[in-house]
């Protein structure tokens, strides 16, 4: 009986026709208005850098004392709890930020946008959390240097990436983005600012933060790791046919030496990505850093994939599929930026047409079409038809699980492409919230060192292929088993998606034990919204989350009396 039903055919109603007609407003509005958006972010982004680090830091000091000010005006008997002002639409996430319909509390940090400073002594960039990541690396590029680790997509910002999530092909020697951070400087609950590193007094916070969403204070400003770099990336293009399992395991092979040497850099490439175009057919890229002039020596092809002009990068590098291995020279900076002008191939979707030649030509340079101005233009009803049609999720597992996860993925939704990119898991001298699996340092996985498990992020972003081919498709049905596999293989699901989680499964996928004990040293209850109400799917009421407060409250009491007694 399942089988028939995945085999019957949808009704399309007039959600369907308004989604496939999105383009006309795409075109003569939003790409418009983000072009205008970005100019004028542009223009501000090149005034901050044209003044002087004391400039940048005074005006940094004196809105941290407007923040200060603000959170101590609060009166915890009247006002909801503490969030920004910032609104909901303008998250690059899929989730959207329901809970903010909720009475709340308002702070506003749409000041906190400025590189503060670039120190080479030190290699770390000083910066505030609205920094993006097309505004850090039009900076650290020309001097050839780099954040360890840089998200693919301009818009994303340093706040939303240490609060969440961020991984790049650079990930397998660094760890997710919050790995490469060296201090925070958070606003608690009670006004104080506070500077948290691995190894000082806050070291319990500054461990707490990563995917922390948040919740425990108020991120305004960090200092992460700068690594040095080269103008250009050696990429290598290599296709792969076979099963998924096969798949799987020539992408393990790209990076991780069967001898287990995970550490030795001239075994290990400094990029790494995959993408799966089919159930038996891949394409698998590596890069290393190359200089001006090797790049530019006699026989060598540089691809700018950057112009507005060109194929979109995964289309580029599915021609390996046709005519074999290859490879080629990109300009770093527009190496790190590959997939934004096509947000991965989401694009594809939004407008079917945008990757055409004569499109790329005449109207590419305008691409692409700000995420939060699309989230906007959704609407109740769009939004919902795109949780059902859609599946935008990331799936955290072990390395070692890659060919499963592949095969689960195939049979609940079978969305392709699919992006691999892998990661190291550290292990941390306390329980984060993410963790690697226990005992994992004495099975000596391929990709596993004593002190990191090496993770694969799985990018699933595309309609599914009953959905593309018109039949009923369970998209919520598919989310909630995609979150029990991953509990059940002791993987994660990123937080900017749509989750399905009820409480109790969301503390059995991530762990609690950190976290609640920040909550409490650092009075967080109360004054910021938990993180699993915060990521929670639909509209929180004041009423939920002052019930979620009490319940917290109850269970730290009994806590308490479980303690002395």
């Amino acid at each position: 009986m399942a089988f028939i039903n995945l085999n019957l055919k949808r009704k399309k109603t007039w959600v369907d026709y308004l989604v496939k007609l999105r383009w006309i407003l795409i075109i003569f509005v939003l790409m418009p208005l983000s072009f205008t958006f970005y100019f004028t972010t542009y223009l501000g982004d090149i005034w901050s850098e044209s003044k002087s680090v004391k400039r940048r830091q005074r005006e940094h000091d004196e809105n941290v004392v407007k923040v200060m000010k603000r959170l101590k005006q609060r009166d915890p008997s009247k006002d909801g709890l503490v969030c920004t002002a910032r609104k909901p639409w303008t998250s690059v996430g899929m989730r959207n930020l329901d809970y903010k319909r909720a009475r709340r509390f308002e702070v506003d940090v749409s000041e906190f946008r400025n590189i503060l400073e670039i120190d080479r002594e030190r290699m770390v960039a000083r910066v505030e959390p609205l920094v993006s990541m097309g505004q850090i690396t039009r900076v650290t590029v020309p001097m050839n240097l780099a954040l360890a680790v840089v998200p693919e997509l301009d818009d994303l910002t340093i706040g939303g990436l240490i609060n969440g999530y961020g991984i790049e092909g650079s990930s397998h020697i660094y760890g997710l983005f919050s790995d490469t951070v060296v201090a925070y400087e958070i606003a608690l609950a009670n006004g104080i600012l506070v500077r948290a590193t691995k190894d000082n007094e806050y070291s319990d916070l500054y461990h707490a933060i990563p995917w922390s969403q948040g919740t425990l204070g108020l991120l305004l400003a960090a200092e992460i790791k700068l690594i040095p770099i080269k103008e250009y990336m050696r990429v290598t293009y290599k296709p792969v046919r076979g099963n998924l399992k096969e798949l799987a395991q020539a992408y393990i092979d790209s990076f991780a030496p069967r001898d287990g040497e995970q550490d030795k850099s001239s075994n290990v490439p400094d990029f790494v990505e995959g993408m799966i175009y089919s159930p038996t057919e891949a394409v698998h890229m590596t890069g290393m850093y190359a200089s001006k002039e090797d790049a530019k020596k006699k026989g060598n092809v540089i691809n700018s994939v950057g112009w507005w002009f060109k194929p979109w990068f995964y289309q580029h590098a599915e021609n390996a599929l046709k005519k074999g291995e290859f490879i080629e020279y990109i300009p770093t900076r527009e190496y790190y930026h590959r997939h934004t002008r096509c947000l991965y191939w989401e694009m594809k979707l939004i407008m079917p047409f945008a990757d055409q030649w004569w499109f790329r030509w005449t109207l590419g340079w305008l691409m692409p079409p700000k995420i939060s101005f699309l989230k906007l233009t959704q609407g109740e009803a769009m939004r919902k038809y795109y949780d059902e049609m859609l599946v935008i999720q990331d799936m955290l597992v072990p390395l070692y699980k890659v060919g499963d996860a592949l095969e689960f993925q195939h049979r609940e939704m079978e969305v392709y492409p699919i992006w691999l990119c892998p990661h190291r898991l550290f292990k941390h001298p306390v329980k984060t919230m993410v963790y690697p699996e226990p005992g994992f340092e004495r099975e000596h996985r391929q990709g596993d060192t004593e002190y990191a498990q090496m993770y694969t992020d799985l990018g699933i972003y595309y309609a599914p292929g009953p959905v593309l081919r018109g039949e009923v498709f369970d998209g919520v049905g598919s989310v909630q088993k995609m979150e029990k596999w991953l509990i059940n293989n002791h993987g994660y699901q990123t937080q900017y998606a749509v989750s399905e989680l009820n409480e109790t499964d969301f503390w059995r996928m991530f762990d609690a034990s950190l976290y609640n004990r920040c909550r409490k040293k650092y009075k967080a209850g109360g004054t910021f919204m938990s993180v699993y109400y915060k990521s929670k799917k639909g509209r929180k009421t004041e009423k939920e989350i002052e019930e979620e407060e009490q319940r917290q409250h109850e269970h730290d009491y009994a806590e308490f009396r479980k303690h002395i007694n």
